[in-house]
């Protein structure tokens, strides 16, 4: 990449463009088209919200450790965290008892590994993950809970669709503005910044792994 182009040019802009390919190819998954669709039982809803506790316990449980860095520190905002709201939604969906017997899929056991060597190792792959996450539950994460609630029933904005309401979060519009400006400022030089595009597209790419293995799980009948 111009190292001008990327000076001229809003970081937040280029990491958008940038995993623009993979993100769509995540977002159209043949599981989440399904799940998405109406065509998949809450079963296969409650067996994705369980990999998504995997991978948020690795990216907020590291939270606090980051939150004086320069690169990652502005990023770590309370009012995101979903690993409370998960655990409540899988009490919900699985019982009491969901912990026991719970194991993440290969894909998302990759998902989460790289999630904590980012946050150990690598401030800027950290801030990688976290926007495309948290961006994502804010935007197209509203369109599962939507489904969600009409599928299977779930009270609106209610236990089993916790992890997709920001309840600290009264304007999402303006906080995703705010969170682009931050992505704007970040403490990072221009090969830094093509390093965390980069680390960006493989976050997608983990993703996306994660939604084939669940689309061989819950194939759709024949």
């Amino acid at each position: 990449m111009d190292a001008s182009a990327t000076t001229a040019t809003p970081f937040s802009t280029l990491i958008r463009t940038a995993s623009h390919a993979q993100h769509t190819e995540a977002e159209n998954s043949s599981f989440m088209g399904d799940l998405l669709g109406g065509r998949l039982g809450v079963a296969a809803y409650a067996r994705y919200t369980e990999q998504l506790w995997f991978v948020y316990r690795a990216l907020e449980g590291a939270a606090e450790a980051l939150r004086e860095d320069p690169v990652a520190g502005p990023f770590i905002r309370p009012e995101l965290m979903r690993t409370a709201a998960l655990e409540r939604d899988l009490a919900h969906l699985r019982g009491p008892e969901w912990r026991a017997g719970l194991v993440p899929l290969p894909a998302t056991e990759a998902y989460a590994a790289r999630v904590a060597e980012c946050a150990r190792e690598w401030p800027g792959g950290y801030v990688a993950h976290h926007y495309t996450r948290y961006l994502g539950d804010l935007s197209g994460g509203q369109i599962i809970r939507d489904r969600a609630e009409r599928a299977w029933g779930f009270a609106r904005k209610g236990d089993g669709v916790r992890f997709y309401v920001f309840e600290e979060i009264g304007n999402p519009a303006a906080f995703k503005r705010d969170y682009r400006e931050l992505l704007d400022r970040v403490a990072a030089d221009d090969l830094e910044k093509q390093r965390i595009i980069d680390e960006c597209k493989r976050a997608f790419d983990h993703n996306g792994a994660v939604f084939r293995e669940l689309g061989r799980e819950f194939p759709l009948s024949a």
